[in-house]
């Protein structure tokens, strides 16, 4: 398990040594703050996975600081204060603290405590992964994992650029991509693309997703849609004889009539 790193906040200069001291010899990462401004500023530049927080900062009190890094963040925090009372602890808990450990501590509970919040973090993680690991719209389930997606039982080959796009679309629902933003995320911050270039590539993904939602597979496979590179034909299914189909690509977020929709920059 890798250890997480720690932001320290406590002004006391023996406690704060004896925390950071602890952390280090059982090799913790970890950065301090002796105030609570300087908290909300170390928070803030180094994301720090854990929060150990002192109530009785000379600057602002503790509760102030768990409730402003709770209006951004959700990163654990434990308390660690002389506060003993049980109306000290729920205020703090109910501020969004995760755990409250009163001073004086041992450095083997602190520890503890710090294992418990490791093991929450890590499954917290892997349900996210497991969550954050699909793209369900309707007919169109977007694998990400497994970097295909599938629509509607039929196959449908994408070149890598066009499978990068349609992830990038599937993980901004509903909001308003500039051309500067996809093409940065698709081409890195060096591209050399133009805008009418993006544009081809957005209604090429658009008239595959249609084309993939018109046609039957041959032999009624589930479909996939994968970033490798189209081969010849493939995809391209006899049709429905006239019949009206939907649109699968009309569902999906910023793929409009012209290829983009609505680009906050043009």
């Amino acid at each position: 398990m890798n250890k997480p790193l720690i932001l320290v906040v406590e002004d006391d200069t023996s406690i704060r040594n004896l925390i950071t001291t602890t952390l280090k010899t059982n090799d913790y990462r970890h950065v301090v703050a002796m105030n609570g401004k300087m908290a909300l500023m170390e928070a803030t530049s180094h994301r720090p996975d854990i929060v150990l927080l002192d109530l009785g900062l000379p600057d602002m009190d503790g509760i102030e600081v768990i409730k402003n890094i709770r209006s951004w963040s959700n990163m654990p925090i434990i308390v660690i204060s002389a506060r003993s009372e049980d109306n000290d602890k729920i205020e703090a808990l109910d501020a969004g603290a995760d755990d409250y450990l009163t001073k004086p501590f041992s450095v083997e509970e602190l520890l503890a405590r710090i294992r418990v919040t490791q093991r929450r973090i890590s499954l917290m993680t892997a349900e996210m992964m497991v969550a954050n690991s699909e793209f369900v719209n309707g007919k169109l389930r977007i694998d990400y994992s497994a970097g295909c997606a599938f629509l509607d039982d039929k196959e449908v080959h994408l070149t890598p650029i066009e499978y990068k796009l349609l992830c990038l679309l599937s993980k901004n629902v509903g909001k308003v991509l500039t051309h500067t933003f996809i093409m940065e995320n698709i081409w890195g911050r060096n591209w050399d693309t133009d805008i009418a270039s993006l544009r081809v590539f957005m209604a090429t993904l658009r008239k595959k997703l249609r084309r993939a939602g018109a046609c039957r597979a041959a032999d009624g496979a589930r479909g996939r849609v994968c970033r490798r590179a189209a081969q010849p034909g493939a995809g391209t299914g006899a049709g429905a004889h006239g019949a009206e189909r939907p649109d699968p690509a009309r569902d999906l977020p910023g793929l409009g009539p012209d290829g983009l929709s609505a680009p906050a920059d043009v």
